[in-house]
């Protein structure tokens, strides 16, 4: 098994491409060991000392290392983690346990949200899956958009340039009802 590493615009973060479908579909987002139950993949992972997050995608996984720990001490264990996982033959999510989806919204606003939920379904979602991240609707109040910024995206140090300057004018542009956008912890 060959599994190929990629770099990510967050330093802390490095893509691993395992050649193999890792998730049917949706995404998971593990922020802390202690949220990793659900998946053995990820509880594996952070066996590795120095991990700090773990997020899984359609054909990737996402590793975001402590800010203690050199890439050159960590990587090879992760390597090998992801390969036994593969190798064991073990599920990579117990139960029901990707989503990745975007929080409900319905009232007066609903024809908004959807036209928001669209956009970043179709223009934003999958360029940031390319850099190892993910990106969901948290809310909608008032003109503000409230997005969940996952995997690869949350800490980043240009995530507030990616919010501001590419997502923010994207949605004001085909939005007009649209007057900010801004993360949430969730």
């Amino acid at each position: 098994m060959f599994i190929q590493t990629e770099s990510t615009p967050n330093p802390a973060t490095l893509k691993f491409l395992p050649g193999l479908q890792v998730l049917e579909s949706g995404t998971a987002d593990f922020p802390a060991a202690d949220s990793a139950g659900s998946s053995p993949l990820a509880t594996r992972i952070f066996g590795v000392s120095g991990v700090a997050g773990v997020f899984l995608g359609t054909d990737f996984v996402t590793v975001t290392k402590s800010a203690d720990v050199e890439w050159d001490h960590v990587k090879p264990a992760i390597l090998g983690a992801i390969m036994e996982h593969f190798q064991s033959g073990a599920p990579v999510m117990e139960g029901d346990g990707a989503a990745g989806g975007h929080a409900e919204h319905s009232g007066e606003d609903a024809e908004i949200v959807g036209q928001i939920k669209e956009l970043l379904d179709t223009r934003v979602r999958p360029a940031v899956a390319q850099d190892g991240g993910d990106i969901t609707f948290h809310g909608f109040d008032r003109g503000i958009v409230y997005l969940h910024m996952q995997g690869a995206c949350a800490g980043c140090p240009s995530s507030t340039v990616t919010l501001k300057m590419g997502i923010e004018n994207l949605l004001r542009h085909y939005i007009p009802e649209v007057i900010e956008v801004r993360p949430v912890a969730v």
